[in-house]
């Protein structure tokens, strides 16, 4: 059902600020820019997404409290069939089904596990072509 960390985003009041803060604790640049909206980098062996976001645009009920504000996404294959099955365990729905960026396939949920947790779920077509690179299944 979890195939693997795609993308971890984080929310920003200031989102220039933001984007330079990481960029330079990562050394490098971002790949990925939607200036005023959106920032993405990837990192380490997997190349995965660190994704800094415009806290205009974090779901309504988020916290601006620390540690409240970022979400790991999990690629998943079957996004509809994993929040109905998250939602029908008892998990309540924190951002619905939510297509990202320009319709390149970036689809996006969050849930709120039983125990009060973010979880975050999507489907990524970079995490599918960095595992057909390494031959994972």
């Amino acid at each position: 059902m979890l195939r693997g960390m795609a993308t971890t985003t984080y929310y920003a009041d200031d989102l220039e600020a933001a984007c330079r803060w990481y960029a330079d604790l990562l050394g490098i640049e971002p790949y990925y820019r939607v200036p005023g909206g959106y920032y993405e980098f990837r990192i380490g062996d997997h190349q995965h997404e660190l994704g800094i976001i415009a806290r205009a645009y974090a779901p309504p009920s988020a916290s601006n409290a620390p540690g409240a504000g970022g979400i790991v996404y999990w690629h998943v294959d079957d996004l509809d069939g994993t929040v109905a099955r998250l939602l029908e365990m008892g998990a309540t729905e924190y951002q619905p089904i939510t297509a990202q960026g320009d319709g390149e396939g970036f689809v996006t949920a969050s849930v709120i596990d039983p125990f009060g947790n973010l979880l975050g779920v999507m489907t990524n077509p970079h995490y599918l072509e960095v595992v057909a690179k390494t031959g994972a299944v």
